[in-house]
């Protein structure tokens, strides 16, 4: 495999791991009031025994890792 398909496999790796990232913070976010005009958002459910907090640090360490070794 020459360089140029190398950079562009670790590049697509990237991406993948941003995209997964950036959607799971979207899902995991709590809702925020826009307005002081619009009524109260719904409380975001949660699942039982589910560790939200940790999620996004590991993401964040696997989107570095993979960004370091390019």
């Amino acid at each position: 495999m020459d360089i140029i398909s190398q950079l562009q496999e670790q590049v697509n790796s990237i991406a993948n791991l941003a995209l997964n990232t950036i959607g799971t913070l979207q899902r995991d976010a709590p809702p925020n009031r826009l307005s002081p005009n619009y009524p109260e958002p719904p409380a975001h459910p949660t699942e039982d025994g589910a560790n939200f907090s940790e999620e996004p640090k590991l993401m964040s360490a696997s989107l570095v890792k993979a960004a370091k070794q390019v």
